[in-house]
């Protein structure tokens, strides 16, 4: 059986019209959603790209592979898609955005169509800072938006170029080898620079802000408020900016649905069809002004839910509630390439989980943050309805996301959650000591910074 996978960057999951989202215009998407296993409630292990990506490479938490930042780069013990694939005859292909750092390019995959653009290469693995004072230099990935052309929507392009052919080819082969096409996207990850064809599809004036976008900072939980002061978000910019930047947002999802778009229609047209499975998700992603943030870097539903579709060759459908995330698609990938799961990774087989669903609230997601922004770690544990988000040395958040899917009131307080605060702690250090955890973060990082010194 062949897979596509198709990843992109920043794609919170409710931003498309099959999720539910007023404005968003996806058919692409939207199709795709009507003949596959659609996953409500994915979310990602970090709510920031190298940890996210290498995290679901692996099969594998953030902390278990000690990939803490953006700079991390993996410890080649770890075995990716790449490596399991690859050893069984699969042709695994690398096209696009990856955000490897390093020397090593392919991570276990056969071979690469396009590279990431030369600025996302890091090959020195450098830390970030997390002292009080390490702060972005500006606010640009919220101020600088607007219609126009840009090196990331050239960039989809040519990435979605790339792969029709291999998929062309690959349609009119006779040797029959399977292979696993990886296709990673920019869009619509900042600058908010959208294609004018697709920013012309919002009015700015007319769109509906998230009612928190100009949130008082210091009405804000702690670890929040350093939080946007770290990113540049703690002063909202002017209201025109922010519906500039929102109508630009949904312009590139729009634009990565039309490049989704191409790739499908290569795959419905040609014999791939009755043979391919085909994969959507994104790393994080992305705020768009609630809580008054832009990126992601937190815990909040806009920062940590993805959208998540398996498609297989049947075109069965189905809406899963089940608690998933990106660990889940590497055990995904083994079932449909007839392999045995290693018994020590967290995830499990999605297909399994949408034909077998058990009791919704059995399921938990769970994410880790380490990088600039939060102080000390952050880690979110979801089960069934309720998130505990868990920073070291500071107050915990306790949400029910079902009830206040905004996350506007804070339970952690509330005497009559104690007993569910508890649950999710206990099931929170089953899977990692956060305090431990921390400190190797730390200490790794620590260590990085003094040998980037010492070179």
């Amino acid at each position: 059986m062949n897979i596509v996978f198709l990843f992109s960057d920043e794609h919170t999951g409710t931003v498309m019209g099959n999720s539910g989202h007023p404005v968003v215009q996806t058919p692409n998407l939207d199709r795709l959603a009507q003949q596959s296993y659609t996953f409500d409630n994915a979310y990602c292990n970090s709510p920031i790209c190298t940890p996210s990506r290498l995290s679901m490479l692996t099969g594998r938490y953030p902390h278990q592979i000690e990939t803490w930042d953006l700079g991390a780069i993996l410890d080649r013990k770890h075995e990716t898609w790449g490596d399991y694939l690859t050893k069984e005859d699969y042709e695994t292909v690398l096209c696009g955005r990856t955000h490897f750092n390093g020397t090593d390019r392919l991570l276990g995959f056969s071979d690469r169509l396009l590279d990431d653009l030369p600025r996302w290469r890091n090959t020195k693995g450098n830390p970030p800072r997390r002292t009080a004072d390490a702060r972005r230099g500006s606010n640009s990935h919220v101020a600088e938006c607007g219609p126009g052309d840009h090196e990331h929507t050239r960039y989809d392009r040519k990435v979605t170029d790339l792969a029709v052919e291999y998929l062309k080819r690959k349609a009119a082969a006779t040797d029959n080898k399977p292979f696993l096409l990886y296709c990673g996207y920019m869009h619509p990850h900042f600058p908010l620079i959208a294609p004018p064809e697709f920013y012309s599809w919002y009015n700015p004036d007319t769109l509906d802000l998230p009612d928190t976008w100009n949130e008082p900072l210091e009405t804000q939980h702690p670890v929040v408020q350093h939080h946007r002061w770290a990113w540049r978000n703690d002063i909202p910019p002017p209201e025109d900016i922010v519906r500039c930047a929102l109508a630009c947002y949904y312009a590139l999802v729009s634009s990565l649905d039309a490049q989704i778009g191409h790739i499908l229609q290569t795959i419905d047209t040609t014999p791939l069809r009755e043979n391919t499975v085909v994969i959507y998700t994104s790393d994080h992603g992305e705020m768009a002004g609630s809580h008054g943030i832009w990126q992601k870097q937190c815990f909040y539903e806009n920062a940590v839910k993805v959208p998540l579709m398996v498609r297989l060759p049947s075109g069965e459908s189905k809406r899963i509630k089940q608690n998933v995330s990106l660990v889940d698609v590497l055990p995904t990938l083994l079932e449909i390439a007839g392999l045995e799961k290693p018994s020590d990774l967290p995830g499990e087989n999605l297909l399994g989980i949408a034909k077998h669903q058990a009791d919704e609230t059995t399921r938990t997601a769970f994410s880790e943050y380490h990088h600039m922004g939060m102080m000390n770690a952050g880690f979110m544990l979801k089960q069934g309805d309720y998130k505990l988000c868990h920073y070291v040395g500071n107050q915990p958040q306790l949400f029910n996301v079902d009830v206040d899917p905004l996350e506007n009131v804070d339970l952690a307080s509330k005497p009559e959650h104690t007993e569910i605060r508890r649950e999710l702690e206990n099931a929170l250090h089953e899977i990692v000591n956060p305090d431990l955890t921390d400190a190797r973060a730390k200490d790794n990082q620590h260590i990085r910074r003094s040998k980037g010194r010492d070179a």
